[in-house]
């Protein structure tokens, strides 16, 4: 288990590795988005924190600020460019700005084949996935901008590299997000912003305990690829896109970083 460290800087104020920045975490209802809030919270960010869900959003930013962190909520879904809108300006107007962004909001089913996949099944996989994450840097962009720099991480998978068994629209969609990733970082670099994403293994988290529900045999399907032998639990994915967030990765920009119990030392990746 990785041990998270708070530190105190002897007059009562927290210090780390974010300090005196303000985070963006999108899905952060539950699973990685959670997790990546509690820790960048405790690493002395201010986090504005956007899912669809209100009432598990409410209960976490009254879980940090009872920590003694800094916290605001923005209830609403990245496929809508208002609702992405809203959270930047949330980050603004209660923080003072944006320096850092998770855009690790994600949607996956159990589809079949690709012919047998509905269109709409398709549309609302890439419009969450790649969508959400094109809606989101949008509105971040030009705040970074105007603040002189920045950070964003944005989640894709193991499926963002390669075949791995998952629907076919979702393997599209984690790839576009590497695209949208590598071109922002192009785009950007110059300009003190920063881009890279987390290439995923299978993580305990909602949605995964869904699909093993419904389908048991998956359980075993998903840690098999695992040199560790199991899934990631949500903080270390989170630990990741803190690193990539923090200074500590100032020359680390366009990557697609693995964060996959070694699924990507034994596969054949397409890059």
């Amino acid at each position: 288990m990785i041990q998270q460290v708070e530190r105190d800087n002897g007059d009562g104020r927290h210090t780390g590795l974010l300090a005196g920045r303000v985070a963006m975490i999108t899905g952060a209802s539950s699973g990685i988005g959670a997790a990546a809030a509690r820790l960048f919270a405790r690493e002395g960010a201010a986090v504005v924190l956007m899912a669809r869900r209100g009432d598990p959003l409410a209960a976490l930013v009254a879980e940090i600020e009872a920590d003694g962190g800094r916290a605001a909520a923005s209830v609403g879904d990245v496929t809508r460019p208002d609702d992405a809108r809203r959270a930047v300006g949330t980050a603004v107007d209660r923080f003072g700005g944006l320096d850092c962004a998770f855009n690790n909001a994600g949607y996956a089913t159990l589809d079949g084949p690709l012919h047998e996949t509905d269109d709409d099944v398709f549309a609302r996989t890439m419009d969450v996935n790649a969508g959400g994450v094109w809606n989101c840097m949008k509105q971040q962009l030009p705040v970074m901008l105007a603040g002189g720099g920045g950070s964003i991480v944005n989640t894709s998978s193991t499926a963002g590299r390669y075949a791995t068994g998952a629907s076919v629209a979702y393997v599209a969609a984690k790839h576009a997000v590497l695209g949208i990733t590598r071109g922002a970082a192009a785009e950007y670099g110059q300009q003190g912003i920063r881009v890279n994403a987390l290439v995923v293994g299978t993580t305990r988290s909602e949605m995964i305990d869904e699909a093993v529900r419904q389908l048991p045999v998956l359980e075993s399907a998903f840690i098999a690829p695992q040199i560790q032998k199991r899934m990631a639990s949500p903080v270390e994915i989170a630990q990741a896109a803190l690193w990539l967030c923090s200074d500590r990765s100032s020359f680390v920009t366009g990557s697609a970083m693995p964060v996959d119990g070694g699924i990507s030392a034994q596969a054949k990746a397409a890059d």
